[in-house]
C-alpha cells in the first residue's frame, strides 16, 4: 500500500503544526508552508540485508526437493524464512540477516524472527502450479522504483517492471512489519513515558468522563503500490501539551488500514482530550514499509519535545520537530502519509488531510468513566 501522494510537499508540517491558540473552539485545517529539502537517495541498511539473503534462497531453490517443500509452503501464504526448510548455508545467512534487521530498526533480540517468505501476487500462483522456477527478490523500500531486482537458482540478476506483473513467478523476502512495529512502537511509548512526555494512563478528570474524538470512517488515496511491496502499516502519532504543560505524544496504531482507495469504518478512538491541557491536538500519520527505526523514532520525538515550552497559548511544535527528524525519513524511513492539525473536543465532519491524502469522518465521543 502506498498511501501518498504530496509527500514531500508537506514535510514541513511535522508533528503538531499549528499557530491555533488556547481559546479556539472550532478545528481548523492547516496547508503547508514550505517543504524540506529531500535527502540524498540510497539503499537502507533492511533493503541491503533481505537483498542478500534473496539471493542465498534463490540458489537454495536450485535443489528440486527444497523448491517443492518451499513453493508448498509460501502458496499456503507467508512463511517465516528462519523455519522454511531451507539448506544450512541459507539458514545461517538468514538468521544472520535478521539480526542485522533487528539492529537496523532499533529492536531487541526478544522480537525474534522477522524476515518473512511469500508470493510476490496472487496473480503468480498459477504459474508456480505450473512447476515453473520461481524468481526471489527482496521487498523494496523505496518509494521510487525504476526496477526490481530478482534473482534466479543460477544466481544470475533479473531486473523486473515494477508495475507490470511479471509473466514468472516471483518469491518476496520482506520485513514482517506488524511485529516489528508492535514491538518498536512499545519502546518508543515505554521511553516516552520514561521522559514524561507521554500520557498518563488512568487520567480521572472531575465530570466522570472525559471527551475524545472517534474515527467512523477513514480513506487514503490511491497510488499505484509497486506489486513487490507489501502492505504497510500505520500508525498516528497524535501531539499537544499535557495536563503539566509539557508537549505529549500518543501513539496510536491503524493497522486495518491495508489498502489505499478504500473507505474503513473502525470506529476508533484517536484522540483522548482527558491527556491534553488546552483540548486540542494534531494527528500526523506515518506508514512503516520495513525501513524504521524505531529507537531513532524515540530519541527524535525525545529531542524534539523537550525544547518545546508552554507559553500560555497553543503553540506550533513544526520546527522542533522537523529539525529533530534524520534525513533519511523523508525519504522512506518511514514515510510521511497526512497530517490533520487542531482537532477539537467539537471537531466533526468530514475532516480531509492537510497533503490532501485521505480523509477520515470523525465525531465527539464521551467516554464514561467506570
Amino acid at each position: 500500500m502506498r498511501p501518498r501522494s504530496l509527500r514531500l510537499a508537506v514535510l514541513s508540517l511535522g508533528l503538531a503544526a499549528t499557530t491555533l491558540i488556547a481559546s479556539t473552539a472550532t478545528p481548523a485545517q492547516a496547508s503547508p508552508d514550505d517543504a524540506r529539502p529531500a535527502a540524498p537517495s540510497g539503499v537502507g541498511p533492511v533493503f541491503s540485508a533481505t537483498d542478500r539473503v534473496a539471493r542465498e534462497v534463490a540458489g537454495a531453490l536450485a535443489d528440486p526437493a527444497t523448491r517443492d517443500r518451499v513453493v508448498s509452503a509460501v502458496t499456503a501464504g507467508r512463511v517465516d524464512l528462519l523455519a522454511a526448510g531451507l539448506d544450512a548455508r541459507t539458514e545461517r545467512t538468514a538468521r544472520s540477516v535478521n539480526r542485522t534487521v533487528l539492529a537496523a530498526k532499533g529492536l531487541p533480540e526478544a522480537t525474534g524472527s522477522v524476515l518473512r517468505l511469500r508470493l510476490g501476487h496472487d496473480g503468480m500462483l498459477a504459474a508456480l502450479n505450473r512447476d515453473e522456477i520461481p524468481l526471489v527478490a527482496a521487498a523494496p523500500t523505496d518509494d521510487v522504483l525504476t526496477g526490481v531486482v530478482a534473482y534466479g537458482p543460477a544466481g544470475g540478476r533479473v531486473l523486473l517492471d515494477p508495475v507490470r506483473l511479471p509473466t514468472r513467478p516471483v518469491l518476496v523476502v520482506e520485513v514482517d512489519v506488524r511485529t516489528a512495529m508492535e514491538w518498536g512502537l512499545a519502546q518508543v511509548r515505554q521511553e516516552l513515558s520514561a521522559r514524561g512526555l507521554a500520557p498518563a494512563r488512568n487520567t480521572v478528570t472531575a465530570q466522570a468522563g472525559y471527551w475524545a474524538t472517534k474515527v467512523n470512517a477513514i480513506r487514503l488515496n490511491d497510488d499505484k503500490e509497486p506489486w513487490a511491496k507489501g502492505a504497510a502499516e500505520i500508525f498516528n502519532v497524535v501531539g499537544g501539551f499535557g495536563l503539566d504543560g509539557k508537549p505529549t505524544v500518543n501513539i496510536v496504531e491503524m493497522p486495518y488500514l491495508d489498502n489505499d482507495g478504500t473507505v474503513y469504518y473502525p470506529n476508533q478512538l484517536l484522540v483522548h482530550y482527558n491527556n491534553y491541557k488546552y483540548n486540542l491536538a494534531d494527528v500526523v500519520m506515518w506508514e512503516d514499509d520495513g525501513d524504521t527505526n524505531y529507537r531513532d523514532l524515540a530519541k527524535a520525538l525525545i529531542t524534539a519535545l523537550l525544547t518545546v515550552v508552554d507559553h500560555g497559548t497553543y503553540t506550533p511544535l513544526v520546527n522542533a520537530i522537523i529539525d529533530a527528524m534524520p534525513a533519511s525519513w523523508w525519504t522512506d524511513d518511514p514515510d510521511y502519509v497526512d497530517s490533520w492539525y487542531t482537532l477539537s473536543t467539537g471537531s466533526s465532519g468530514r475532516l480531509n488531510g492537510a497533503a490532501a491524502n485521505g480523509w477520515m469522518d470523525v465525531v465527539p465521543y464521551w467516554v464514561q468513566e467506570l
